[in-house]
């Protein structure tokens, strides 16, 4: 029986109220598993722990996720909770680069009763993988602004893209090998402009070089948003920069439907963070009325990632359950939440996905 360590940061706002239905499904899973356990720790973590304590990551919740076997983490951050510069309190970008989590992991599946804007869009299935350390977000809270000009910093380094591309065609590898995707990588960039992506390409290039058994190739940051909406489903994993991934993913998350349906992972060689796309909508907060799928999705998320790294085939068949138990759910349109266009409660759509299983 394997016992996997998950440390769990319950977060701000809604954060907390779609974490606990969450972890209610894990356990269900849990218990009734034959060959693991996981055993939840919860750390402190976010802005309403930043407005108690002038501290948003504490260092002993950083070394609780390093020793964990992986981290699961709510919607972080309050728009009225700032550091003095003004910049909001963003752990959960923190933590991406205290613990090196290079690879952002951004699915977009659309299945029916997903409400896409889409009107026809066919079978739609491909992963985004945000490079998540650097890139434009290098100088975050360090950028130079004086009175006549401000100035952020882009860095892309070979250690860190080698990696992202190493980590990208592995994955493409393991969808073509389960019958999910056909094997494509495609780069995003804007080469044609910035040397700094060139560069980004030609590591690219070399990596795909060396995996003659799948196809890659290149599209235009600017080009590949129009391609996401007109043609979805031509895509299967694609690798970008942070600030690039960063906008793509939410667009990604339109195309599903909304934010409230947007699961994430940010993967490093040692651990991992799964978390909703999501912010903390303090607005709603309180009132037991918010989506918890986006959060149940990355926790499926971090079941299959979990399955593959300790080669563990039924946590990884528990991670397929539970995705689609979700998407089931989704295609029967009974009890949704009110983004969704339904009324169900918080606890209602988590029962309902419970149900499911």
């Amino acid at each position: 029986m394997q016992t996997f360590s998950i440390v769990v940061f319950d977060g701000d706002g809604i954060g907390p109220e779609i974490m606990a239905p969450t972890l209610a499904i894990l356990t269900q899973i849990s218990e009734a598993a034959t060959s693991y356990r996981l055993a939840f720790d919860h750390h402190p973590m976010g802005a309403s722990h930043y407005a108690k304590t002038g501290e948003a990551l504490p260092e002993a919740s950083v070394e609780a996720a390093r020793r964990s076997d992986a981290i699961l983490l709510s919607a972080m951050g309050l728009p009225d909770i700032r550091y003095p510069d003004g910049t909001e309190i963003t752990p959960q970008i923190d933590i991406r680069i205290a613990l090196d989590l290079y690879a952002g992991v951004r699915p977009v599946r659309i299945v029916p009763g997903h409400p896409t804007p889409l009107a026809a869009p066919g079978p739609v299935d491909f992963v985004l993988i945000r490079e998540s350390t650097e890139g434009l977000f290098h100088t975050k809270g360090t950028g130079e602004v004086t009175e006549d000009y401000a100035k952020e910093t882009l860095r892309i380094t070979r250690a860190t893209s080698e990696k992202l591309f190493r980590f990208a065609f592995d994955l493409a590898a393991q969808r073509k090998a389960s019958g999910r995707g056909s094997g494509k990588v495609t780069c995003v960039d804007k080469a044609n402009v910035f040397r700094a992506f060139a560069y980004f390409r030609e590591l690219f290039d070399a990596e795909a070089a060396k995996h003659p058994e799948l196809a890659a190739d290149h599209a235009y940051v600017d080009a590949m948003a129009l391609w996401m909406v007109t043609r979805p489903g031509a895509f299967d994993v694609m690798v970008t920069e942070n600030m690039f991934g960063d906008i793509l993913s939410d667009l990604g998350a339109g195309l599903m439907g909304g934010l409230g349906l947007a699961p994430s992972a940010d993967i490093g060689d040692d651990n991992a963070v799964f978390q909703p796309c999501h912010g903390t909508a303090p607005d709603i907060a309180g009132q037991g009325i918010a989506n918890p799928l986006a959060m149940i999705l990355s926790a499926a998320m971090m079941l299959d990632w979990l399955g593959v790294r300790a080669e563990n085939a039924e946590i990884a068949a528990d991670g397929a359950r539970l995705r689609e138990a979700v998407e089931a759910v989704l295609t029967e349109g009974a009890i949704l939440t009110g983004d969704l266009g339904g009324k169900a409660t918080t606890e209602e759509a988590a029962a309902a996905v419970a149900a499911q299983l």
